[in-house]
């Protein structure tokens, strides 16, 4: 093989490894209020039984948002 195939060929097996965990970091994310136990948690389905308290772009800004959040640390 020529280098430059070498190059190419590792360049596609890093971009199919990473692929996923770039998935798992994008997509909507809920700050749900559980309103049995009455705690939060970032989720990125409603379950029944949650009160939507946010929806967000990532992760991190959810987390971010539900720090703030007075009905959080209740």
């Amino acid at each position: 093989m020529t280098t430059l195939r070498l190059i190419a060929l590792a360049a596609f097996a890093l971009a199919v490894a990473t692929s996923p965990a770039l998935a798992l970091t994008t997509g909507t994310y809920y700050v749900g209020l559980d309103t049995s136990s009455h705690t939060c948690s970032v989720v990125t389905k409603m379950a029944p039984g949650m009160k939507m308290m946010g929806k967000y772009k990532s992760k991190e800004a959810a987390e971010k948002a539900m720090a703030g959040m007075k009905k959080c640390h209740a």
